[in-house]
């Protein structure tokens, strides 16, 4: 019995724990959509202008911290844990901004695409991020 469970694990088993790629897209997949949840809450918790820079490697936020707000950011936004990158992240738009009411400075969509895992896309008018 114990080598029909042994056999049983080495078939199903084996080929998840040698191909961790699919599970390290997926990963940085939902980071990056949680670091992108974060900026439009923060846009609209602090009613400033959050930008956000993508890249290969994952994405960074900044702040605009005037007393009066002129959209250029300059303040770093700290985050808990950056998404660890190095799976390929590319989009249709490698910069935006959250507005302080929870949308985007851009007239369509935001599509950021990951390595083998699914588009991210954050709605232009409302900032709302999903996949």
């Amino acid at each position: 019995m114990v080598v029909v469970i042994l056999g049983v694990l080495a078939v199903f088993a084996a080929p998840r724990i040698l191909n961790t790629g699919d599970f390290t897209a997926r990963g940085f997949h939902d980071e990056t959509m949680s670091v992108l949840r974060f900026a439009q809450k923060t846009a609209v918790a602090q009613r400033r202008v959050v930008c956000v820079q993508l890249n290969a490697t994952g994405a960074a936020l900044t702040m605009d911290t005037k007393a009066t707000p002129d959209g250029v950011c300059n303040g770093a936004v700290t985050l808990a844990s950056a998404p660890r990158g190095g799976t390929g992240l590319s989009g249709s738009i490698s910069a935006f901004k959250f507005t302080p009411l929870g949308g985007t400075d851009q007239t369509v969509a935001v599509t950021v695409s990951i390595a083998n895992s699914t588009a991210i896309t954050v709605e232009a008018d409302t900032g709302y991020v999903h996949d």
